[in-house]
């Protein structure tokens, strides 16, 4: 793995631009630009970057976005503790296999644990080899299922 020096770090409501280049690099890395063809307007950005329960961190190389993560912290009912699900994570395709991933899940997990939440967790699809090699050198795999429900289902 060729060494590089980049800079993980959380973002906020002000960091407006840093996130806006964060979700330039999920299009490219999920090879899903419509859905980030419509972008939020910026007060709608700084009021969920303003949630503590908003995680966003990102990687710089040279001030610039070159992966990222977005989790959200959910409070649970059974018991006084919550859970982190980590939402999206990539990383531009010239800087991959270079560390920059597992930093981004190791500062993660450390602000997790600052925090006191009892678990990380993550989906993966299986189609995706180096999302699941990745989560599967660094934890625990449990089989679930999927379901996304609509209105129209």
């Amino acid at each position: 793995m060729e060494a590089v020096s980049y800079r993980v770090h959380r973002i906020g409501d002000t960091d407006l631009a840093l996130m806006r280049e964060l979700n330039g690099v999920f299009a490219e890395a999920f090879e899903d630009a419509a859905s980030y063809s419509s972008p939020p307007e910026d007060d709608y950005l700084r009021a969920v970057l303003r949630r503590e329960e908003t995680v966003v961190l990102v990687a710089q190389i040279d001030g610039r976005v070159v992966g990222g993560i977005v989790a959200y912290e959910l409070p649970k009912l059974e018991a006084r503790r919550s859970e982190l699900y980590l939402y999206d994570l990539a990383v531009a395709t010239p800087h991959r296999r270079k560390g920059i991933a597992r930093a981004l899940l190791a500062e993660l997990c450390a602000l997790a644990t600052a925090r006191g939440i009892s678990a990380v967790f993550v989906q993966a699809v299986p189609s995706d080899g180096p999302a699941v090699a990745l989560y599967e050198s660094l934890a625990t795999r449990e089989v679930v299922l999927h379901f996304e429900l609509t209105e129209s289902n």
